[in-house]
């Protein structure tokens, strides 16, 4: 994900909208470390022990099946890009892909073959797991519905 941030955020500094393109560049320097931090965690545990190169190998072959979702156009997105606000996320999708796979060279993780992409979740339909990930994040406001932040 940090990949694909970093290519968003270098897209929309060319948007016509001057704050998306303040935002952007604010954003940059911190998506920047990002890549680097996770990029040497995905190197460090992929060519680590034998342990934490299956658990990182499973985790991204369980995470890859929704990673071409991030470049499926949604209507509100295509809207963005024709009117020089949004970025052109098919242009990104092959930058992602060449980082990607620098990336994973200097690791012995591979891109699973032949999976299966799952879409839907731009549109709101979701895995089950869904579920599970936002019963959490609504824990505090479900059980001090009158709390103030």
């Amino acid at each position: 994900f940090d990949v694909y941030h970093q290519l968003l955020l270098n897209e929309l500094m060319n948007s016509t909208d001057e704050t998306i393109v303040a935002i952007a560049k604010k954003s940059i320097k911190e998506v920047d470390y990002h890549v680097d931090f996770s990029s040497s965690w995905l190197e460090r545990l992929g060519d680590g022990t034998e342990v934490s190169h299956e658990k990182m190998q499973h985790a991204f072959n369980e995470m890859w099946r929704f990673s071409m979702e991030l470049f499926q156009e949604t209507e509100i997105e295509k809207e963005a890009r024709e009117s020089g606000v949004g970025a052109d996320l098919n242009k990104m999708k092959e930058a992602y892909l060449l980082k990607l796979k620098e990336l994973l060279a200097e690791t012995s993780i591979s891109i699973p073959e032949g999976e299966v992409q799952q879409f839907g979740g731009k549109n709101g339909r979701h895995t089950e797991y869904m579920g599970y990930i936002l019963s959490e994040f609504q824990y505090m406001q479900r059980a001090y519905p009158q709390m103030k932040w």
